[in-house]
């Protein structure tokens, strides 16, 4: 395999079983913990199959080819290479002369159809290649865009000298402006294919899709670091890569961008696309004088857009690279990034983007015969959970409905009667919602206490008949939400006459107005007298955004299957703090498309154990052979002696180590664990990490030791850090912890680092590096067991021991809760561990971690090395050891 440097034995290893996989077309999970180079080794084994797999295509393509050319031999060998040829079929009973025809037939088809991917192959790469070394053609598109762009600008200057010696009517104006909050004609509820994009003719949009592969990831920066990991590699030069990613990180329409809120981008950006398209049938109209000139996106250019995607398939670039490149072209990068993706031999996306089937269609991305590679994948079912799931507040749905009614009453007489036959199924929808919250849309909901407050699940069934809203075609609905573009005019609208300080007149149209105003206000005086900052949030989540987008979502949610989905309805307090929800319980359902189309699909992370839920929850529930699942995990690069993973099971007083629920709040649990950790104090040198199974149990300890006076003792050796809850103060408090670790290095004393008190499935226990001296010992407090009385998880389990098969003796129930905990453990213990001359110790403070069920659980690398310790002696003699043959030589 070509590589950057020479491999490790574990990336030669990772590589070929990479390349072996996708020649045999299996569904893979590889697992190559953390600082192993996993990422090039993904590169250079997925690139280095499909440069073998488009060489042998080309080469067998040449062959028929070939054969065809050779005369009746040929073609009898040619009939026999492809897949469907006439022998291959029951021809019983069929003349011979039919049969000869259609195999002529299916011979010069198959012919023909090479012949037409070598023409596009051919034109596409000389296009490329001219592109590559034809700098003149570049700066003929510079001079050209800024010839344009001087001509548009003396065009606006005049249109802008014309109406002021026309002296335009301001308050006309603001009519005018008002024409695009008013919806269009909706035409039809047939489903329609709308082409969109561009009226222009292009046959490279038509292009076939070559073999690609899809690289998907978590996070915007992780696929940035993927990107720049494949421009170092040797694959760099000569690979077309398209990165993908959503308005947000990729429009570049300043007007747009400033709307801040995805939804409202998305919304606005498809409004701009539509006035595209409506303004030539609007020019053909003779006679008709247009009212208002609607805004067209100055970089929804076709010519220039073409030019940005050569441009990116010619070099490889990053997001941020790309979003340069559209501002230079004056080309949209969220669109010619797009029109790339056929060529592209690489495609870097967010895996949301393409695990939601919607989103993946609206991207053009085609999944037939392509290779998938979900990077970060630990967490794999839980995004698709979160992707497909919905949640709506009795305040979003009350605010909802009295904008929708109030924009009805304001535009009834403009409106078509389809449009208005819709707005009231929403607004029927929305109050039939909020009935089921125990409230009224016409009153307050910060002011409607809920009469029975609890938690109640229900089947999407039941929640349909029980709101008496199954007579309503949701799939109609919904398709209408999404055509009309609903929320976008509502949105809109609220924005010109819903803030308190709009100045209204006072004709008897707008005083109807006021009610909303009203309304809008009494939301916000509610909370204020509250004072509760989870309400305020979702105030501010109101402002930014109109509350019909979220509903929107709860709709597409209602349309799924019955068995696969419960309803929540979670009544708290008051209607505006009471919620409905939609749990996806079977994510296998949104899988199975993806692994069924797919050639093959790879699911790789750092830390991937347990692998029985990615087995049994998402592969075999998505009808995946079990024969087609291959499964490799590689140990660390790391030398043995770099790691010392201990189980603790009693502590210095001999106490056991056992924090259950009953058991972890007693003060002896505290008191011995806070002994512990002064012990370690004492002993490991820089950072210290530690992690609580919650932010609840994390303050319970801290103040027991502030009382006891331990806190005081452990700040004599380490200054004590605390993980904030709020994200935006992570950054500060890391910087603070690695300045004092840096500090007490340098300077020597009884201060010897940090301790960072963290817990577990926060913002430090995933993405947040603790290498060297950061985290040179990693402490577990517990098992971090989910909380089996949510009312969702209890759910999900009940499910599963009615779906699924018992392993081993275990209740299926039983194993995903060990499996959630075992995640989170090995997601926080990886961090220390980060490259190839990192040390760390690693202490898990309970003895149910040595029971084999669990242990079996940890990452094979760390298992292999783990010590079970009784007794708090024989552990800490091992930390002391360490600590005289690494620590001290550092």
């Amino acid at each position: 395999f070509p590589f950057p440097y020479t491999p490790y034995h574990i990336q030669e290893r990772f590589m070929a079983a990479l390349y072996s996989a996708l020649e045999a077309g299996r569904v893979g999970i590889f697992e190559s913990p953390t600082g192993t180079g996993k990422s090039l080794s993904l590169i250079c084994g997925a690139l280095s199959w499909l440069r073998d797999f488009e060489k042998k295509k080309q080469q067998e393509e040449a062959r028929l080819l070939a054969l065809e050319e050779g005369g009746q031999e040929g073609k009898k060998q040619l009939a026999s290479a492809e897949p469907g040829h006439a022998e291959g079929k029951d021809t019983a009973g069929e003349p011979d002369w039919i049969t000869a025809f259609v195999q002529k037939k299916e011979e010069r088809d198959m012919v023909d159809r090479l012949k037409e991917e070598q023409i596009r192959r051919k034109k596409r790469e000389d296009r490329l290649e001219k592109i590559r070394h034809n700098v003149h053609l570049k700066y003929a598109a510079k001079r050209k865009r800024s010839e344009e762009d001087e001509t548009n600008r003396l065009l606006q200057l005049s249109k802008e000298v014309l109406s002021e010696e026309a002296g335009v009517d301001v308050l006309e104006q603001l009519d005018q402006n008002e024409e695009e909050l008013i919806l269009g004609e909706y035409e039809s509820d047939e489903e329609k294919k709308v082409v969109s994009g561009l009226e222009e003719d292009d046959d490279d949009l038509e292009e076939d899709h070559v073999t690609k592969i899809y690289y998907c990831s978590r996070t915007h920066s992780q696929l940035s670091q993927f990107v720049h990991e494949v421009q170092k590699s040797p694959f760099g030069k000569d690979t077309r890569l398209v990165s993908l990613g959503s308005r947000q990180n990729l429009c570049v329409n300043e007007e747009v961008r400033r709307l801040g809120a995805l939804q409202l981008i998305n919304d606005r950006c498809m409004e701009m696309q539509k006035n595209k398209h409506e303004k030539k049938n609007d020019e053909e109209k003779e006679g008709k004088k247009r009212r208002v000139s609607r805004t067209v996106c100055p970089f929804y250019s076709y010519e220039q857009m073409q030019f940005l995607r050569d441009e990116v398939l010619v070099e490889v670039k990053d997001i941020e690279q790309l979003v340069a490149l559209g501002r230079e072209t004056k080309a949209c990068p969220y669109y010619g990034s797009r029109y790339a993706i056929p060529a592209a031999q690489l495609v870097v996306l967010p895996y949301q983007m393409l695990l939601h089937e919607p989103t993946r269609t609206a991207a053009g991305i085609k999944l037939k015969d392509q290779v998938v590679i979900i990077d970060e994948a630990h967490n794999l079912i839980d995004t698709i959970t979160c992707i497909h799931s919905a949640e709506i507040s009795g305040s979003q749905l009350c605010c909802a409905h009295s904008q929708l009614s109030q924009y009805m009453e304001r535009y009834r007489k403009r409106l078509k009667a389809k449009n208005l036959m819709y707005i009231k199924q929403i607004l029927y929808l929305l109050e039939r919602f909020v009935a089921m919250l125990g409230g009224n849309v016409n009153q307050n909901p910060s002011c409607q206490a809920v009469s029975q407050t609890g938690t109640v699940l229900k089947s999407i069934n039941d929640f349909l008949f029980q709101s008496q809203i199954d007579n309503i075609n949701l799939f109609k609905v919904q398709r209408y939400c999404e055509k009309s573009l609903i929320s976008r005019k509502l949105f809109g609208f609220v924005e010109q006459y819903g803030g308190p300080a709009t100045a209204v007149k006072t004709n008897k149209e707008n005083q109807k107005l006021a009610g909303l105003q009203n309304f809008l206000l009494t939301l916000q005086q509610g909370s204020d007298k509250r004072g509760d900052p989870s309400m305020e949030a979702e105030n501010d989540q109101l402002r930014t955004a109109s509350p019909l987008m979220q509903v929107e979502g709860f709709l597409s949610a209602l349309t799924n299957a019955n068995q696969d989905g419960r309803i929540i309805l979670n009544r708290q307090g008051t209607v505006g703090q009471s919620s409905l929800k939609f749990l996806l319980l079977n994510p296998a359902v949104h899988f199975a498309k993806v692994v069924e189309e797919c050639r093959a699909v790879i699911i790789a992370g750092g830390t991937m154990q347990p692998v029985a839920d990615f087995r049994e929850q998402l592969l075999s529930c998505a009808g995946v052979d079990p024969a087609r699942v291959v499964e490799f995990s590689c140990g660390h690069v790391i030398p043995p002696e770099n790691i010392l993973p201990i189980i603790l099971c009693s502590g210095p007083s001999n106490q056991q180590l056992e924090f259950t629920y009953q058991t972890r709040d007693l003060p002896q649990m505290m008191d011995e664990t806070g002994r512990i950790l002064c012990n370690l104090c004492n002993v490991v040198p820089g950072g210290v990490v530690c992690f609580f199974p919650s932010y609840e149990y994390e303050k319970q300890v801290y103040a027991h030791w502030e009382k006891t006076g331990l806190l005081t003792r452990l700040a004599t050796r380490k200054k004590i850090f605390q993980e904030p809850k709020k994200a935006n103060q992570v950054e500060q408090v890391l910087v603070e912890y690695a300045k004092c670790i840096k500090r007490c290095s340098q300077a020597g004393g009884q201060m010897t680092g940090a301790l960072l008190l963290s817990v577990v499935g926060g913002k430090m226990s995933e993405g947040i590096n603790f290498s060297d001296d950061l985290g040179r010992c990693v402490i577990m407090v517990g098992m971090p067991y989910p909380n089996i009385k949510s009312p969702e998880l209890q759910e999900k389990m009940t499910w599963l021991d009615k779906t699924m098969p018992r392993a081993a003796g275990q209740a299926p129930s039983r194993v995903l809760i060990e499996n959630l905990c075992m995640k989170a453990v090995n997601q926080s213990i990886g961090r220390a561990i980060r490259h190839q001359k990192d040390f760390a110790s690693i202490l898990l403070l309970d003895h149910r971690y040595a029971r084999p069920a669990i242990f079996n659980k940890l990452p094979q690398w760390i298992r292999e090395r783990t010590q079970v310790k009784p007794a708090f002696g024989s552990a800490f003699a091992e930390l002391r050891k360490v600590r005289s043959c690494i620590f001290c030589s550092a």
